[in-house]
């Protein structure tokens, strides 16, 4: 395992190193890292030639909002916008044609694209980064996190926030959220996942006590994968340091991708980007860590909870 406190920043790089040519990935995947590679060098790009985001946008008859989104990987890049871009920027050649490859993998379905109809639209940018993240760090005060919930967890949480749904859209969503969870088993380089949770997450009657029971035995089995890490915050603690909702931290394996911070609330979700915001809510999860139990005893901890169900 690794040590409590976890650092937010990265170490510097060289100019030769920051400026260097984007690498492809591969249009198999995801588009959101492809987006977001591709976003980042464009606005090296654009800095280096001392251009405003109002100016570059003019080369695309677009807005300053149109490059923002573009830069941030927020949009897919239309292989003529960047184009026109890169001209305006001075690119070279051959960094011209990777960015142009690039540009066209950000067009490509997210890998939850078939079961886009039960995906809300705040959550669709987190679940792209998840599964193309090397580590995730999550907070949680109300609930256990979907990746380390059962099926029969997940199948009563559905039942109870859509009411009236079908078994059949049940069983969707219920496997929906198994199939999110391989990125735990991903070979040959599984998440690592780090999560503290609220101790209020496991008494609070969400589901019935036999199925927090099941929940409570499978986190007790996911503590002892060397990729997964679990602490259980005292009750009143964590919420005095994060506040009602969630927490989560993404890192990308791809240098240089900036980290992404998910602010998950009631029907929507925060996603900050500036700098100082990344680095705030960092910090607060290690506050988090020290003021946890350590992972060590997060077994014994969820004996003591089992026992009263």
């Amino acid at each position: 395992m690794a040590s409590a406190t976890i650092t937010g920043s990265r170490k510097p790089r060289s100019a030769r190193t920051r400026n260097a040519p984007v690498s492809t990935v591969s249009a198999q995947g995801d588009p959101l890292v492809p987006r977001m590679l591709l976003g980042r060098r464009l606005r090296e790009l654009r800095e280096a030639a001392r251009l405003s985001r109002r100016k570059a946008g003019l080369a695309i008859y677009g807005s300053e909002s149109k490059i923002t989104r573009l830069e941030l990987g927020r949009s897919r890049a239309r292989a003529g916008d960047v184009a026109r871009l890169l001209d305006r920027y001075g690119a070279d050649p051959g960094e011209r044609a990777t960015l142009l490859a690039l540009a066209e993998q950000t067009d490509a379905p997210p890998w939850w694209h078939a079961d886009g109809d039960i995906v809300p639209r705040w959550v669709r940018d987190y679940l792209s980064a998840e599964q193309a993240a090397k580590l995730v760090r999550t907070f949680e005060a109300r609930f256990v996190p979907g990746l380390l919930q059962t099926e029969d967890y997940v199948r009563e949480l559905v039942a109870s926030r859509t009411g009236s749904g079908s078994e059949a859209e049940i069983e969707r969503r219920v496997e929906f959220r198994m199939r999110r969870q391989r990125v735990l088993r991903r070979r040959p380089r599984p998440l690592n996942l780090w999560v503290v949770l609220d101790e209020g997450a496991l008494w609070r009657p969400t589901v019935a006590p036999e199925t927090m029971r099941g929940q409570i035995l499978h986190i007790v089995e996911l503590c002892r994968r060397p990729n997964v890490t679990i602490q259980i915050a005292p009750l009143g603690i964590s919420g005095q340091v994060a506040g009602d909702g969630s927490l989560t931290l993404v890192r990308f394996p791809q240098q240089g991708l900036q980290d992404m911070v998910y602010l998950e609330r009631p029907d929507n979700a925060v996603y900050p980007t500036r700098r100082a915001e990344i680095e705030h809510h960092w910090h607060l999860f290690n506050t988090l860590v020290t003021e946890a139990s350590p992972p060590e005893h997060t077994p014994r901890v969820l004996a003591r909870i089992l026992a009263t169900y």
